[in-house]
């Protein structure tokens, strides 16, 4: 199901993020976490294509390392435009100091080092955006199953009664839920969730924070959504 707005959202409608990335995999994770925090996603992997679709977006995520062109160019020409004022972020390796300086130099209102943390990437657009005057979606309400999560609240009901996760199993699940049906590596949750990884944590970490949000939606009486083991692979929810 599709969150609702949350109440109180700044604005009337879904500001629109354009995600100028060719990256398939990192996109659509993108998206689906974009979507769920209250945004509309507008995708391109090329900057022939995101040049005629600028007057439908709010902001654009910049990848610098286009297959056609370099992406600095490419903000040169919106800030020498009529774009001048549309919101960029843009986004780079983690060896390309250099571009980062001339990103801002160029204008970008912030940017982001690859990899980056989907949780940073929404903080970053809230941000850039409230800076801008456009204004932000409310944290959305997920309705899964017999869940309801409040992520501006940072709450998890069912049947109308809070259940009790620490912060971190909190995050676990609410990430899961950002993206029902898809799988995600321990290693992949260590990072996303944690910010760290396997040279700093145990993959058997998220293995005992599974095992304890399960037992307690079984307490809750909560058979739905539910948390799967994908053998080989790792874990998703199930809504």
């Amino acid at each position: 199901m599709e969150p609702s707005d949350g109440g109180g959202g700044s604005t009337g409608r879904r500001p629109t993020i354009m995600l100028i990335e060719d990256d398939l995999d990192l996109v659509a994770m993108c998206d689906a976490y974009l979507t769920r925090a209250g945004f509309q996603v507008a995708r391109t992997p090329d900057a022939a294509g995101a040049r005629g679709r600028l007057d439908e977006v709010d902001l654009v995520v910049l990848d610098l390392g286009l297959p056609d062109s370099d992406g600095l160019d490419l903000l040169r020409t919106l800030r020498q435009g009529q774009h001048e004022k549309l919101p960029v972020i843009v986004v780079t390796g983690r060896g390309d100091e250099a571009d980062r300086v001339v990103g801002l130099e160029l204008g970008a209102d912030d940017y982001l080092v690859k990899p980056f943390f989907l949780r940073e990437l929404v903080a970053r657009i809230r941000a850039v955006l409230r800076r801008s005057g456009t204004g932000a979606p409310a944290p959305p309400v997920i309705h899964l199953g017999g869940l309801v999560i409040d992520t501006g609240a940072h709450v998890i009901r069912a049947a109308g009664e809070q259940i009790a996760l620490t912060p971190r199993e909190y995050r676990l699940l609410e990430f899961l839920a950002t993206t029902p049906g898809r799988v995600y590596s321990r290693e992949q949750l260590l990072a996303h969730v944690w910010e760290s990884s396997v040279e700093w944590q145990a993959p058997a970490t998220v293995d005992e924070h599974v095992y304890r949000i399960r037992r307690k939606l079984t307490d809750a009486g909560v058979r739905v959504p539910k948390i799967t083991t994908v053998r080989g692979f790792g874990y998703r929810l199930d809504p």
